[in-house]
């Protein structure tokens, strides 16, 4: 295993926070459409007033603006650096917040929403690789898994305050949080890696003694710089080192793997629709609270994943997640084709669709809602990072995007239980992928994690060797 300066990582958990700000403000961007486009569609005034498919575009606009963020992410993130580009994402946020505000025409709200996405992409590249270069191995899956936690905060604020807020007012209380984004951030360090990356030294150990608050980080400086030295002499960083490179093309299938199933379990794709979905179960409880109880058990579930994923593992807790969906989706869709397609009465029972979907959400959080988004910044090497990031997110847009459309027109032409029943068997997919194909990536530093792909260890005596040579000689 590879040493790691021991030290205090309180400025980790500071910039951690302060940095996922800008995820806060995304989650409520892509949290706004479940309680303003049902205002929206039921607007009696009809200044503006959309009809389903609408809706359903304003729904996917984030995600589609997403693609080209990434993309022009990539670009940039190693030249004007990871704390540059985090504090260049409060600029379009803010101003998408203000577009809806002020919005008198449906292609002002497509334009306000295709910008949110485009800072999106920059978001979601930039700020797993941040967290997971500066974070110390015992903590990195806790900070990492924070990126999850605080998109969950966003969807049950802007659920929150979009349920008894006009959606002017909402959309101007929300302008808040980019701008205390570029406020709190402008503080943080820049990245230790990075820095070395751009032959800054002095100001690599600069930012290491203030990350982990000790003067001491020759050895960390030294472990990083060697790690860089050795990626830049193999490969210079392109975007086709994702694919020919086998360490690359592990770490591409298995987030591939883990993002998919992640967004063909239907998380993203029932969170645009929570009060239509909530609204079509029954009158037992009404939209707004259900939604509302819905994003606190995720928020609170996902902060509990966080809280264990150093100490339980990244595989255990995506296996034991994967399962419970799967189980939470099919009694969801049983209960669905029991109210559409027969003749029995379920009023008596239409809570079982409010506790079925808190079911889901509930296990789903405990390992599936934010390792992946941890393990991004954790499976790359420093010179492709920025191009796996962007990959990630387009995917995850294109992903999330099919997901989304697959409930939106199953729930209108066939009903709902087509719906849930589909997430579920993805989600049975998804499970046999985890256990198979996901490595545990626990405790180990950056450096330890390429050995394990490239398929190396440490002997003792420190000399690497071949994993797969060793396995044949034991």
């Amino acid at each position: 295993m590879t040493s790691e300066t021991k030290g205090s990582p309180v400025l980790q958990y500071v910039a951690a926070v302060t940095g996922t700000l800008a995820i806060v403000t995304d989650g409520m961007h892509y949290g706004w459409s479940s309680p303003s486009v049902p205002q929206l569609k039921n607007n009696s005034t009809c200044t503006l007033c959309i009809d389903e498919s609408q809706g359903s575009t304003l729904a996917v606009m984030p995600l589609i603006g997403a693609v080209a963020g990434s993309l022009t992410a990539a670009t940039i993130v190693d030249y004007l650096g990871r704390k540059r580009t985090i504090l260049a994402t409060a600029m379009p946020f803010f101003l998408a917040w203000i577009m809806v505000a002020f919005a008198n025409s449906i292609l002002v709200l497509y334009i306000a929403r295709f910008v949110a996405g485009v800072a999106d992409g920059f978001t979601f590249t930039v700020v797993p690789m941040y967290i997971g270069e500066i974070a110390d191995a015992k903590v990195r899956g806790l900070l990492g898994s924070s990126c999850s936690v605080m998109w969950i905060a966003g969807f049950l604020i802007i659920n929150v305050i979009g349920s008894y807020l006009s959606i002017k007012t909402t959309a101007l209380a929300s302008s808040v949080v980019p701008a205390a984004l570029f406020v709190t951030f402008l503080w943080m360090p820049e990245s230790p890696y990075y820095l070395l990356m751009r032959d800054k030294p002095e100001a690599a150990r600069r930012a290491l003694e203030r990350l982990k608050s000790t003067t001491k980080v020759d050895d960390d400086l030294n472990r990083i710089k060697g790690a860089i030295q050795a990626e830049q002499k193999t490969k210079n960083g392109r975007f086709l080192d994702l694919f020919t490179v086998k360490s690359n093309r592990k770490a591409v299938f298995i987030i591939g793997g883990l993002r998919g199933f992640q967004q063909l379990a239907g998380t993203t794709a029932i969170a645009f629709y929570t009060h239509e979905i909530f609204g079509a179960a029954g009158d037992h409880i009404s939209a707004h609270y259900a939604v509302m109880i819905y994003y606190s058990v995720q928020l609170v579930l996902t902060i509990v994943s966080s809280g264990i994923v150093d100490r339980a593992g990244r595989r255990p807790l995506l296996l034991i997640s994967m399962a419970g969906s799967a189980l939470a989706l099919f009694v969801e869709g049983t209960y669905f084709y029991i109210l559409n397609e027969t003749s029995i009465d379920t009023s008596s029972f239409s809570i079982v669709a409010v506790i079925g979907l808190i079911a889901f959400v509930t296990i789903f959080s405990l390992g599936m809602q934010s390792i992946p988004i941890c393990m991004l910044g954790e499976l790359f090497p420093i010179n492709v990072k920025a191009f796996a990031l962007c990959l990630a997110d387009v995917y995850f847009s294109v992903m999330a995007t099919a997901a989304s459309k697959y409930l939106q027109i199953t729930k209108v032409e066939y009903g709902l239980h087509v719906s849930f029943y589909g997430f579920f068997v993805c989600s049975i997919l998804g499970l046999i992928f985890i256990y198979f194909f996901v490595p545990e990536t626990k405790g180990k530093t950056l450096e330890d994690i390429q050995k394990k792909l490239k398929g190396e260890v440490e002997e003792c005596n420190g000399n690497v060797v071949d994993e797969e040579k060793v396995s044949l000689k034991a």
